[in-house]
């Protein structure tokens, strides 16, 4: 049966290869013309591409970004806007901040493409306000469009943070256009305007978020790179809008901004190419610099070229060591400062988990002791009731053991990570990526919210098996001492009335000598006759209401008069009763008597 089934797969086979060389398999010739159509689509896909040139006037990208003036070669920024030697720092993480990079000179091709390379970062879960990228005709410094004018003619491709519109689609890409005549409706995110958009978290991202947008053959494409692998070519799609009409000469910019929260915003590249479509001549680098230009430039040249020859002859007279060893081994490469970068950390990391190492052997000694102390008080307890009690403080006993061999069996878990974690640091041959090292923090993270676990359990088991006369008590409070006895109140009471009552005797006493006083002084009585007339008086009441109601006029009359009044008064001589001051007084007397029904006085004066 098995040389049958060989000697029939061997006839099939001499078959199927007569057909295939006499062309009467039409799988076979439509596979091959299949493959011959892909290649020439292929090619013809090559064909069709772009040529590419960079333009250095419309880009910028670290190190040595910024001039000694502090601005950005072929560039302007505004606002809050800070440039520095390997990114500009478009807004700072505060509140109600603006700013925005745009090209001094306007475009001279018609098809583009740009690769913008960014961070957006910030503490909360939450930003705003965002950022954006854009082509317009004219330059849009500042404005309330994420940084920049609004009613812009050209595109804007806005990376927007905080949902405004309450849909929960934010972050997220837009692409808007305008013709120079619309507002931008920025309560509904721009989603009324939007031609085209998609929804990508941008925010706070382990690697730089990258973009490449491009416009060729007025389509406009936006790719982006979500930030989290190093890998600079790995895009994905995310709009597109078709038939798009921009303007053919223009500026680049890029601008954010923030609002009630706030991000910080950095751009660290970006970088601009020129489209040429195949078949079309690629203009030359000579024939778009002018002339007074290129001699401005090579003039620039060849002096920076001196002092660069300067600058070495001066270091090389002074380390005479380093004149035979190349400039380039002086400085360090990317690459060599990421692994130093990586070494560094994988050490602060072992240094961290010995540490580590050291606090949890402290905490099992902790424990040892904890174990000990509560064992031999519930022994102790044991030991000191009836059968029936001991019997509960065996079971306590069982209990208290098993829960520390849990106790134990994780710790020796987390001890056995550990010692794994340190070996395949220490073991690692070729250090890992920045990947690798955000696993290892994360681990490291885990074991010390374990720790904490165990701490705490400690702790509660601790409290749990303390005796309750060992447990802490607030202290009672001391009994407030009684400051007053009754009889100390009422012997109080009795001598603060006494001295009341004397001290109104005593006033009393004090208005009738002043009473009397004024008498005197208004109708040149003797101190006798004033007092008899005073004592004639029928109550105490009316006593006193005549005292003060004298003392309140005779102090009146006295201000409005002045002192030669008083001082004539006092003379004692008789034409004093005819002063106007006694006169005036003894009439208001007079009234006052005849309203307290005082005739007899009033009479007698």
């Amino acid at each position: 049966m098995a040389a049958r089934a060989q000697r029939g797969g061997l006839a099939a086979a001499l078959l199927a290869g007569a057909l295939l060389a006499f062309g009467r398999l039409p799988f076979a010739r439509g596979q091959a013309a299949a493959a011959g159509g892909s290649a020439a689509a292929a090619a013809a896909a090559a064909a069709a591409l772009p040529h590419r040139r960079f333009e250095y006037k419309y880009s910028f990208k670290g190190p040595h970004l910024v001039q000694a003036d502090g601005t950005v070669p072929f560039w302007v920024h505004t606002g809050n806007a800070i440039p520095s030697a390997d990114q500009i720092r478009i807004t700072t993480s505060l509140k109600s901040q603006r700013g925005s990079v745009w090209t001094k000179t306007k475009s001279i091709f018609e098809y583009w493409e740009v690769q913008v390379t960014f961070r957006v970062t910030g503490r909360g879960r939450i930003g705003a306000d965002g950022l954006a990228i854009w082509f317009t005709e004219e330059q849009g410094l500042e404005g309330p469009v994420f940084g920049a004018a609004d009613k812009w003619n050209g595109v804007g491709i806005f990376f927007d943070s905080f949902d405004n519109d309450g849909k929960k689609n934010n972050p997220g890409v837009i692409v808007v256009g305008n013709n120079g005549k619309l507002l931008y409706d920025h309560q509904n995110d721009g989603s009324t305007q939007a031609l085209a958009s998609c929804q990508r978290d941008f925010r706070n991202k382990p690697y730089p978020v990258r973009v490449k947008i491009t416009y060729y053959q007025k389509t406009l494409t936006v790719l982006i790179n979500n930030g989290f692998t190093p890998d600079k070519e790995d895009y994905e799609f995310c709009a597109k809008v078709e038939d798009m009409v921009l303007p053919s000469q223009g500026y680049f910019g890029i601008s954010a901004a923030t609002g009630g929260l706030a991000d910080d915003h950095d751009v660290l590249s970006f970088l601009t190419f020129q489209l040429t479509e195949p078949g079309k001549e690629v203009p030359t680098p000579e024939a778009e610099i002018p002339q007074k230009d290129k001699e401005k430039y090579q003039e620039e040249f060849e002096h920076f070229q001196q002092e660069l020859d300067k600058k070495k002859e001066e270091f090389q007279k002074e380390h005479p060591d380093v004149q035979g060893q190349p400039a380039e081994d002086l400085f360090e490469t990317v690459s060599d400062r990421e692994l130093r970068q990586i070494f560094e950390g994988q050490n602060r990391i072992h240094l961290e988990i010995k540490q580590l190492n050291r606090q949890l052997d402290m905490i099992l000694d902790e424990q040892r002791r904890y174990v000990s102390a509560v064992t031999d008080e519930i022994a102790k307890r044991g030991a000191g009731f009836p059968s029936q009690q001991g019997q509960v403080s065996q079971q306590e006993i069982e209990t208290v053991l098993k829960t520390q061999e849990e106790v134990i069996r994780q710790v020796n878990e987390i001890r056995n990570s550990m010692a794994d974690t340190l070996r395949l640091i220490s073991g690692a041959q070729h250090p890992g990526s920045a990947a690798g090292v955000y696993e290892t923090t994360q681990h490291f993270n885990d074991i010390k919210e374990h720790l904490h676990v165990v701490k705490r359990d400690i702790e509660h088991l601790v409290q749990r098996n303390m005796p309750s006369s060992e447990k802490s008590k607030c202290p009672d409070l001391p009994p407030f001492p009684s400051c007053l006895s009754t009889m100390h109140f009422f012997i109080f009471v009795v001598v603060q009335t006494v001295l009341f009552i004397g001290y109104i005797m005593y006033s009393f006493w004090l208005l009738s000598r002043m009473f009397c006083f004024l008498l005197c002084l208004t109708q040149n009585w003797n101190y006798s006759d004033a007092t008899n007339v005073f004592e004639s008086t029928r109550s105490s009441s009316q006593k006193v209401l005549l005292m003060t109601c004298s003392f309140c006029v005779y102090i009146t009359a006295s201000s409005l008069l002045g002192t030669s009044i008083i001082a004539s008064s006092l003379t004692g001589s008789k034409e004093s009763s005819q002063l106007p001051s006694s006169n005036f007084v003894v009439c208001v007397l007079e009234m006052i008597a005849t309203n307290l029904d005082f005739k007899n006085i009033c009479q007698s004066m």
